[in-house]
């Protein structure tokens, strides 16, 4: 069996690259999984009880864009703490506490008695959602090989965004019962505390203790991953050899200026810009703007949640396409299917047409997220990704703060249709800036898998 050669560094990545899949891999996945399929539960769960709080308290429109748009600031500043938490805690114990964060706040949302009172809560859980999102990206892409990790990535939201269906499903039956039955929809998307059951069985990134340093606690995680995965497929191939890094413990803000970060981190933030207003614009107003052109508030969340039934099949389709084919063109190619449909889905007020082009809008945009979760921690190398990858999202959710005001305003001046155009404008945006100036990096994915093995050993793990 091989084993790492006593270097100055442990050559994390490219030991991790070198690993068949293994148990180990799909107990990690089955984990990521079960905080995202949370964190899609709850992301959606103001926008299903609205039409109720509507009812209940006499909630308007405008107030609805408030809570929305302040909730988008939350997920600004939750992503970007996100990114230090990652980086100076470790990505591990990140993941679990900004997990724990949103559903504790959930789990506050249900007790709420006003709109202000809501809205701080929605504020407080939007910003866990964004952090457990950000570094979940970051602890996958530096967990599985280099080969495999977009198609695990789309796995992990295959699983996950099951929980936008389920939960829009489940508020469609529950809504509606009574004026206070809405509260049991955020004791759902509380749920999402029970990751820590997993996380006896999550191993620290040794990409990351590599990075700061901390060789030994690389080594040591290394070593016990690499005898499971023995355990498991018997003797490793030796891996390629080692690349000559250095070390550091923080990567202030500046950093991203750097020539290397500074195009990435503008091509990333204009994808999460552009996509954050188009699926939120879709996801978040949909029921309500439904509701408000005559549709029954138990018809427009059932409607609704028919449409997120695509979502599954959209991310199963990206695992498909990730890691064969060049993701930058992909997330173009997804991204204009998107505006399409939406277009489509906005211009029709027929219920068999909202139900078809709005599984199609989430199915192909839930098939984009996945590309982009995978596509952008990969334009950094280990020092830069936490914080290129949370600022460049960070930035997206921001930019939602105001796009719910403009689609209140769109829709109060100008109609319906009007949002909808406006959302596809953000896609077709998104899909242009990226086929400019988008790196490509399926070829640096496949030397990193190609690279050839460092002298080889035979010693036991």
């Amino acid at each position: 069996m091989s084993q790492a050669p006593a270097l100055s560094h442990p050559n994390a990545e490219n030991r991790l690259n070198r690993l068949p899949l293994s148990r180990f891999h799909k107990v990690t996945l089955l984990a990521v999984s079960f905080a995202y399929f949370f964190e899609f539960a709850d992301i959606n769960t103001f926008a299903t009880t609205a039409p109720k709080l509507r009812e209940v308290w006499g909630v308007t429109v405008n107030e609805i864009a408030y809570v929305t748009s302040l909730s988008f600031v939350g997920m600004f500043f939750g992503s970007v703490v996100a990114g230090w938490l990652a980086d100076r805690w470790g990505r591990k114990r990140a993941l679990m506490w900004t997990t724990l964060w949103f559903g504790f706040f959930s789990f506050a949302s249900a007790f709420t008695w006003d709109i202000l009172s809501m809205g701080v809560c929605r504020v407080l859980t939007s910003a866990g959602l964004s952090a457990m999102t950000v570094v979940a990206v970051i602890y996958v892409s530096e967990i599985y090989p280099a080969a495999v990790r977009g198609k695990y990535q789309a796995y992990a939201i295959v699983i996950g965004i099951c929980g936008t269906p389920v939960t829009n499903l489940i508020a469609s039956f529950v809504v509606p019962v009574n004026d206070w039955s809405w509260r049991l929809i955020y004791l759902w998307g509380a749920l999402g505390v029970l990751f820590v059951l997993f996380t006896r069985q999550l191993k620290e990134s040794p990409r990351w203790y590599e990075s700061r340093g901390d060789y030994a606690a690389a080594e040591r995680v290394l070593a016990e991953i690499e005898a499971r995965v023995a355990a498991e497929h018997g003797p490793l191939p030796a891996a390629a050899a080692p690349v000559a890094a250095t070390a550091s413990t923080r990567a202030p803000l500046r950093t991203l200026l750097k020539k290397k970060y500074l195009v990435p981190t503008a091509v990333l933030s204009v994808l999460w810009i552009t996509q954050t207003i188009g699926f939120f614009g879709y996801s978040s107003w949909a029921p309500t703007l439904l509701a408000e052109e005559g549709f029954s508030v138990e018809k427009s969340i059932f409607y609704v949640a028919l449409t997120t039934v695509g979502a599954p099949l959209g991310s199963f389709l990206a695992a498909m396409v990730t890691d064969r084919y060049e993701r930058k063109w992909c997330l173009v190619v997804f991204g204009l299917l998107i505006a399409a449909c939406g277009l489509f889905y906005g211009l029709t007020f027929n219920p068999l047409a909202i139900v078809v082009f709005g599984f199609l809008v989430n199915l192909f945009e839930r098939g984009y997220t996945a590309l982009a979760y995978a596509y952008s921690p990969e334009l950094f190398d280990t020092q830069g990704r936490g914080l290129g990858t949370a600022v460049s999202y960070g930035l997206g959710r921001l930019s939602n703060a105001v796009g719910p005001l403009i689609i209140a305003a769109l829709y109060n001046g100008s109609g319906y249709q009007s949002v909808f155009y406006f959302i596809a404008g953000s896609w077709i945006l998104g899909a242009v800036v990226l086929a400019l100036f988008g790196p490509l990096t399926r070829r640096a994915r496949l030397a990193a898998a190609a690279a050839p093995p460092a002298e080889t050993r035979t010693a036991s793990v």
